[in-house]
């Protein structure tokens, strides 16, 4: 039987970024179910960083999370996680509406956000179609190194000597005599708390725990790879229709990544691309892109698991106080890493902030807000 202060469940981005975090504090195992970690969300992430992403409750821990990613602290990594992407917000011409609703959502944030007419799209979008001529640029969108980031948390958490334990599900907690008891995969693991980041299981988490019956709701996402002629330019911009329904970068070697922007309800799986998905993203990227696809080089899906309000989960939960949520980070959970992690650090040790996320609205994602639902 081996004993922590801490048992965090879930070993992606979520996991790792805290588990560096408090690790100095305390004694910390991540017990992750799968092979590896990262499996189901952070190795299928669509690997961008742009401040509008999620909203602008969101929008707060993103741009908190820049200074890190850009210049991280020497003994995290030599490197930083970020490349100049640049992003537009396009629209056609009778979408007006949405630029303005899209300019207004963000309007008090500082955001750099720059009005673009059809010429200056097309500039930077080449074989653009007709009939896109309404856009929002915002020139500080970033490409991330996610494999990067999420190894650098791993090995972070290492050096401070937390476990992790891969292949290692958890099948059943009980608290006794002041302590979580957790089996999992046949061991049995003693802890003071747990923490919640288990993605898209993180309401199942939550259920054997005895806490906020909060339903977190995994959604697929498909990513496709296609190989087109004209290739696609390797300083394109992050290309995201205003109403939701696709976005695309280029890929190096001339391809593009593009998705539908779907958000399908599933259960917590391994999932894969539904063929229709792979269609309507393709579909989509026709009406915009007046070029010839090649190949479908690849397809894949991942998990985006939200919360019913869609704003993160950070806090001890008020009906199991030795449970502390970390989940319910959406599509956003990567490019808020840094300062989600700083921020619930602070909130689990009780704790000084650290000044990137001194200024943050915590209670917007504290738990608590879910009291009334649950009842």
């Amino acid at each position: 039987m081996s004993q922590y202060d801490v048992a965090i469940i879930g070993a992606g981005i979520a996991g790792a970024s805290i588990a560096a975090e408090i690790a100095d504090d305390c004694s910390v195992i991540i017990l992750e179910a799968e092979d590896q970690p990262g499996y189901h969300s952070t190795g299928r992430s669509a690997a961008f960083w742009t401040e509008s992403y999620g909203g602008p409750q969101v929008q707060p821990l993103t741009t908190a999370s820049f200074d890190f990613l850009h210049n991280p602290p020497s003994e995290f990594s030599e490197t930083g996680f970020l490349k100049i992407r640049r992003a537009i917000n396009i629209g056609r011409v009778d979408e007006q509406h949405l630029i303005e609703d899209f300019v207004s959502e963000f309007s008090k944030s500082g955001v750099a956000m720059i009005r673009w007419n059809k010429d200056e799209i097309a500039a930077v979008v080449p074989n653009l179609k007709d009939g896109w001529d309404r856009a929002i640029y915002e020139p500080d969108c970033c490409d991330i190194d996610v494999a990067a980031l999420h190894m650098a948390y791993l090995r972070s958490a290492k050096r401070k000597d937390v476990s992790l334990s891969c292949r290692a599900r958890v099948d059943q907690i009980t608290y006794k005599e002041g302590a979580w008891v957790i089996g999992s995969g046949g061991e049995v693991i003693h802890a003071k708390k747990i923490i919640n980041a288990a993605g898209a299981w993180a309401g199942d988490v939550a259920k054997l725990a005895g806490a906020l019956p909060v339903e977190i709701q995994p959604m697929r996402r498909t990513m496709v790879q296609l190989r087109t002629n004209p290739p696609s330019s390797s300083d394109m911009p992050l290309v995201v229709a205003l109403d939701g329904s696709f976005y695309f970068k280029p890929e190096s070697g001339g391809s593009f990544w593009i998705s539908p922007h779907d958000e399908t309800p599933v259960v917590a799986s391994d999932v894969a691309p539904e063929e229709w998905d792979v269609a309507l993203a393709i579909d989509r990227f026709q009406s915009i892109m007046d070029v010839e696809i090649e190949l479908v080089s690849r397809k894949w899906a991942g998990l985006r698991s939200f919360s019913p309000d869609r704003l993160p989960i950070y806090g001890f939960d008020p009906e199991r106080p030795d449970f502390f949520w970390f989940a319910g980070q959406g599509g956003f959970g990567i490019q808020t890493a840094p300062a989600a992690a700083k921020l619930a650090k602070a909130i689990f040790l009780d704790a000084e902030r650290d000044p990137s996320v001194r200024s943050l609205d915590a209670d917007l994602y504290d738990p608590k807000r879910f009291i009334d639902q649950a009842a």
